[in-house]
């Protein structure tokens, strides 16, 4: 097995990644950094602010989401949030540090039937939005279920930066969580915001009850990608009363620093997302994280609708660790 750190590959075998995960934890983390280093700055974190502009009755199933209209959840339905109040947030977003300003609805995909205040469709809302976050100085990003290739291509002319579909797991456990879309729907998306020109945003979660070789395959998937997806999120499951997920156990920290690492080194050039679940970690865990390859993290208090830690936390904690949130580049 042989890797220079240097190139971005596309041809990763399972049993690569493998065996790459599975390697002595001291020597794991010592490559991933070795890499990191050779693509990143390693002090510096860029902070996202993600933001529910869409919330609750959500028609898919997704065993993990509070937000799905199939679960018994406190998340209520909220109709599209109106452009000033999404503007008011991205901006107090970018004046606490924040680079880019991600916005998520709880739709199965954007449907321009649907209308808001002044008879405007929905989806044309969004675009707005995007347009208006850019206009900021910042970073857009939006998670809004799947797309059809008119869609992605009018999110793009807006100026969108990236775009969110997570994979969530390997293609063999996805039935286990899902079941109201298969994989290739969510392949399918990512071509099409991919072929618009916009930058992919795409990880998955960990603790579902998934395996290693689960979390192997979806890694081997993302690494097929040419190019890579810009950025990754890795999400330990947040854990939410009625959802089929709820009693699931505690991601074990060290596995969450495997995944990352591996991650890093597969994936050298993307940008590593510490995202969902940080409420829950140490600041032990959150610094081997780093150390492991993860440069980016949510701040704010909410993500989406689940706890995050907030500004002030995020601050102590690159402080502690003589860290720094990154510089947004002009344009």
């Amino acid at each position: 097995m042989t890797d220079s750190g240097l190139a971005s590959r596309h041809d990763w075998t399972r049993a690569e990644i493998r065996a790459l995960h599975d390697l002595p934890f001291s020597e794991l983390v010592f490559r991933a950094q070795t890499v990191h280093r050779r693509h990143h700055d390693p002090a510096a974190v860029q902070l996202c602010t993600l933001l529910s502009i869409k919330t609750g009755g959500c028609p898919e199933d997704c065993g993990y989401c509070p937000q799905s209209a199939h679960h018994q959840t406190t998340v209520e339905n909220e109709r599209l949030l109106p452009l000033d109040e999404v503007l008011a947030a991205a901006t107090a977003a970018r004046d606490a540090g924040s680079t880019r300003f991600c916005m998520g609805a709880a739709w199965r995909g954007p449907r321009d039937s649907e209308h808001g205040p002044g008879g405007r469709a929905d989806f044309d809302r969004v675009v707005d939005m995007v347009r208006g976050v850019r206009a900021l100085g910042m970073e857009a990003c939006c998670t809004l279920g799947m797309l059809n290739a008119e869609q992605a291509s009018r999110l793009a002319e807006a100026g969108l930066t990236a775009y969110n579909h997570n994979l969530d797991t390997g293609p063999e456990f996805y039935g286990s969580v899902i079941s109201t879309r298969v994989y290739a729907d969510r392949l399918r998306t990512l071509a099409h915001v991919r072929d618009a020109g916009v930058t992919v945003c795409c990880g998955g979660i960990l603790g579902m009850g998934e395996s290693i070789d689960d979390r192997i395959d979806m890694l081997a998937v993302l690494a097929g990608f040419d190019p890579h997806p810009e950025s990754v999120p890795i999400n330990a499951l947040v854990r939410v009363a009625g959802t089929p997920l709820a009693d699931r156990p505690p991601l074990d920290p060290i596995e969450l620093v495997r995944m990352i690492a591996t991650a890093r080194i597969v994936l050298p050039a993307s940008r590593v997302r510490l995202s969902a679940g940080r409420t829950e970690m140490s600041v032990e865990t959150q610094a081997l994280c780093f150390l492991a390859g993860a440069n980016s993290i949510f701040t704010g208090e909410r993500l989406l609708t689940t706890p995050n830690p907030g500004e002030d936390h995020d601050r102590v904690l690159l402080e502690k660790l003589g860290m720094r949130p990154e510089i947004a580049i002009a344009g």
